[in-house]
């Protein structure tokens, strides 16, 4: 694999890096949110504002919960796994050195992520007195690889994962920075978001500089193989059921009657969010597969037919 145009982070990460750069932040006792109304639907439903919004912070306090438990699952559980594996030389296609210091970087930084992450869980449960309830042992990426694993030939599940976490990095990137402009939202966390944003934004290039060196070097044979699969890796990453059972899960905690939380499992069973290719998130990951090479390859384009605009115009 030529590396020569391969164009590096780590002096951006000495200079950037919040491991290196940030204090630690402390969470405030004000009146702001803890976690923004727009991502949590229950609290918005028409029976909750009417007859049980005196749960609201709780209920937003253990959608909190969530997002922290979220993050140190992905960071530590998957992108940490992916990053370190190609930094040992353990990935099956080996990349260049400047690649693997790189990736480095990304490992300490998530494990720092994941840290500060958890920091401010124990500070939550401190300043509100909510402990966390059971929260989920897996996030959309946790299924989502294993069942695009099944698609491909062995030699080919190193280079799906790094497709998979290039994308759901690519993701993160977005949904943290709509996350740190949120006003409505308590500064400390806006900041740890914004501490965060400054980091993904650079592992979003770096998965992607890597994607693109991949993909060079990729037979066309390969390249065919993993496009069968971006489908269904998509269809179980893009998807609302973990959150839609956790808001279940969530409802069963509130003190209302049989018949009011009978009524709020309606409402959260009937809440939708269809992925079409005008879904922004689906905008965001065919704008990696453009940038890191992907959409230029027919059959790619073929199988992902169904994300993108029709006709097909430039990302």
């Amino acid at each position: 694999m030529n590396g020569a145009q391969y164009q590096a982070i780590a002096d951006d990460w000495e200079r950037r890096a919040t491991v290196r750069t940030r204090p630690r932040r402390l969470l405030e006792d004000d009146d702001k949110l803890i976690y923004p109304l727009c991502r949590q639907p229950l609290v918005l439903t028409a029976t909750f504002l009417e007859h049980c919004p005196q749960w609201r912070d709780f209920v937003l306090v253990q959608s909190f919960y969530k997002f922290i438990n979220d993050v140190v699952i992905f960071e530590t559980e998957i992108v940490d796994k992916t990053a370190r594996n190609i930094a040992k030389n353990r990935f099956s296609t080996p990349f260049p050195l400047a690649c693997r210091y790189d990736a480095m970087t990304v490992v300490v930084d998530e494990d720092y992520h994941a840290l500060v992450a958890l920091d401010f869980l124990q500070q939550t449960v401190d300043k509100t007195g909510i402990p966390p309830i059971d929260l989920p042992a897996q996030i959309e990426l946790s299924r989502a690889l294993p069942a695009a694993h099944a698609q491909v030939p062995a030699h080919l599940r190193d280079a799906l994962e790094l497709m998979g976490v290039a994308i759901a990095e690519n993701t993160v990137t977005q949904d943290v920075a709509a996350f740190s402009k949120d006003n409505s939202v308590k500064a400390s966390i806006r900041g740890l978001m914004a501490d965060h944003l400054s980091d993904e934004g650079r592992h979003a290039q770096f998965w992607t500089r890597l994607v693109r060196l991949y993909w060079q070097a990729a037979s066309p044979e390969d390249r065919d193989s993993i496009a069968l699969a971006l489908p269904v890796f998509l269809e179980n990453y893009l998807t609302n059921e973990l959150q839609k059972t956790f808001d279940l899960e969530l409802i069963e905690h509130l003190d209302v009657s049989p018949t009011l939380r009978n009524t709020l499992r309606d409402e959260v069973i009937a809440l939708t969010f269809p992925i079409t290719c005008q879904h922004p998130l689906v905008a965001n990951i065919m704008g990696f597969l453009q940038h890191s090479g992907l959409l230029q390859t027919a059959s790619v384009t073929q199988a992902l037919s169904d994300y993108l605009p029709s006709p097909r115009r430039p990302i």
